[in-house]
């Protein structure tokens, strides 16, 4: 069997944000300090020190320097994030990210190029907010 040498690229569940779609946009210039808690789609271009809070998506863009306790439903990452990550449904580092900090997810995407220092922890199906569906088909069907 031979392997397949061409560079691996993940499929993205999710795309970049669009300005419409985001409901707060750090702006690069910008420089935060705080606890930061929201519903829907926040990116971070600039700095930001702290805490970021919610059920839902942050991305952090190429460029952004984070420096937070991060627990949120889905996050990506483009940019340089200092601290732990925990999220409940899937984390993604992008090139060219840099993650100094541990991450907890039931999904992971690295994609190569990326700078990962710290440890991860995948948890299993049960203890996420992950339903499993199993298919059943009546006799006869």
């Amino acid at each position: 069997m031979q392997r397949d040498n061409r560079d691996y690229q993940a499929p993205r569940e999710h795309t970049t944000p669009s300005a419409g779609d985001l409901n707060a946009l750090l702006g690069k210039g910008s420089e935060f300090e705080g606890k930061l808690a929201f519903e829907g789609k926040v990116r971070i271009d600039g700095t930001f020190t702290g805490e970021i809070t919610t059920n839902d998506l942050l991305m952090v863009g190429d460029g952004a320097k984070v420096q937070a306790e991060i627990s949120c439903g889905t996050v990506i990452v483009e940019g340089e994030v200092v601290g732990n990550i925990k999220a409940t449904s899937a984390v993604e580092l992008r090139r060219p990210a840099k993650v100094h900090g541990d991450i907890t997810t039931p999904s992971l995407v690295i994609e190569k190029g990326v700078v990962f220092e710290g440890r991860s922890r995948m948890d299993e199906l049960q203890s996420s907010n992950v339903v499993p569906i199993y298919a059943s088909a009546e006799p006869g069907e």
